[in-house]
């Protein structure tokens, strides 16, 4: 138990939560032998491979995992986001997430909370007890509050994220060398808190996790020129792990978890381009660049991941298709969508979900008609240029994925088997002894 826990006598129970974005579970557990302390923390307590959430993209995963709630209830879906009732689009960030986080009930409750780099977070909340913004943030200056976490992470050097415009060139070598720069800052800076001890909720994220992914996955997968520096940087976040573990009091519940899971990448799908081909789509302009560059006859349009709507009359400003004729043209596009071939003669689409079976509640007006998840090898893209190959090649070589996320639990009596991100916090409130409604979250508590 910690010095501060000891002096303030109150034996409340606490959590640790350390994210890994992107990290697969198979990754982990095939190979005990190279990381010894995740393997620890699944024998001494629970591991198991959990589902991500539709679409597996960290710009939702993220306010899903930290609020136990669907997309339709949080309001973010992806990277872009389209506004109600126009055509113009934005980029969805900490205050567009509609629904409570985590930290917030744990704030209310009484108790604080110490919240480090989680994506879709910015600007940082000035009602918790510290927190710097990740993913999607400017600068550190603005996403650190309050003044001396800012002062503090200036010393390590520490980054918001690695640079991935570094991933693109074809010398890995200087990527390398940031994303193990930009990891171990993170790592001090985590244990600095940590060792503070004044927290009830300590919520960090190790977002460097997916951009090595990004860039080198299909090196790891297929015995790459860079598989032996994929498995040396995660051998690093895997004694990171450990490190931090060591550093908890012995009243703090450890959880590890991943948003979703990762696979190798062969070919971009661009679906705006296919949308056009197909007679779907079409521009009202010889260069467009944006979603309200679509002509009046557009039938479907798409966002990503693999997000499609209907360009549905009532509901979009030009919208093309009736709505009694909605149900016939999302099941041709669905049934378009699903005997879809790539260039290796493979289904690019593993299967199709509908926008009622994915998305309920206040925000689902702005919800996908129809998303879908990506057979393995294939990265589903969208883009307004118009100039884009259907397929195509990038810098990437891996890509997010449904199934596979990780979720570690250092407590034995947990039960993860079927499991998703929605069970997260409900997961961590019961662990800390904090009331909530069943009926407040997607998901349920596994302890």
């Amino acid at each position: 138990m910690g010095l501060f826990d000891r002096l303030r006598g109150d034996g409340d129970p606490r959590v640790a939560f350390i994210g890994v974005d992107g990290v697969p579970y198979s990754l982990l557990s095939e190979h005990e032998e190279l990381f010894p302390n995740f393997a620890a923390l699944a024998d001494d307590g629970t591991a198991a491979e959990i589902s991500s959430i539709v679409p597996p993209e960290s710009s939702a995963c993220w306010p899903s995992l930290t609020t136990g709630k669907n997309p339709g209830e949080t309001g973010v879906y992806g990277f872009q986001d389209r506004e109600v009732g126009t055509y113009d689009t934005y980029v969805p960030m900490g205050r567009d997430v509609q629904a409570d986080r985590v930290w917030d009930r744990v704030q209310e409750a009484g108790r604080t909370a110490t919240v480090l780099n989680v994506p879709v977070t910015f600007p940082p909340q000035r009602d918790v007890q510290r927190m710097v913004s990740g993913f999607l943030s400017p600068d550190l200056e603005k996403a650190a509050y309050p003044d001396d976490v800012r002062s503090y992470l200036e010393t390590l050097d520490y980054r918001i994220d690695v640079n991935p415009k570094l991933g693109h060139q074809e010398d890995k070598a200087e990527f390398i060398e940031d994303a193990h720069a930009t990891v171990d800052a993170r790592f001090e800076a985590f244990k600095h808190y940590i060792e503070e001890d004044d927290w009830d909720l300590f919520f960090g994220v190790f977002m460097t996790t997916d951009r090595v992914n990004h860039f080198l996955f299909k090196d790891y997968e297929r015995d790459g020129e860079y598989k032996d520096d994929f498995l040396e940087f995660y051998q690093k976040v895997d004694d990171y792990i450990g490190r931090l573990r060591e550093a908890l009091p012995d009243d703090v519940t450890m959880v590890v978890a991943s948003d979703h899971g990762f696979t190798s990448l062969d070919y971009e799908v661009h679906f705006n381009e296919w949308l056009r081909e197909e007679g779907w789509l079409s521009f009202s302009t010889d260069d467009p660049e944006e979603l309200g560059d679509i002509s009046t006859d557009t039938k479907a349009y798409s966002f990503i991941p693999g997000r499609f709507y209907i360009n549905l009359e009532g509901r979009e400003p030009r919208g093309s298709v009736p709505e009694d004729e909605y149900d016939e043209v999302r099941d041709q596009l669905k049934a378009d969508l699903e005997a879809l071939e790539g260039p290796d003669g493979n289904k690019v689409v593993d299967r199709v979900v509908e926008k009622e079976a994915a998305f309920r509640g206040d925000h689902d007006d702005i919800a996908p008609d129809l998303v879908a998840i990506p057979n393995k090898g294939f990265d589903l893209k969208s883009g307004f240029k118009g100039d884009a190959e259907v397929f195509d090649t990038g810098p990437r070589n891996g890509m997010h994925s449904f199934d596979n996320t990780s979720l570690y639990i250092d407590d034995p009596e947990a039960t993860i088997d079927g499991a998703d991100l929605f069970d997260i916090t409900p997961t961590i409130l019961e662990l800390m002894e904090i009331d909530y409604s069943r009926g407040d979250f997607d998901g349920a508590s596994l302890v």
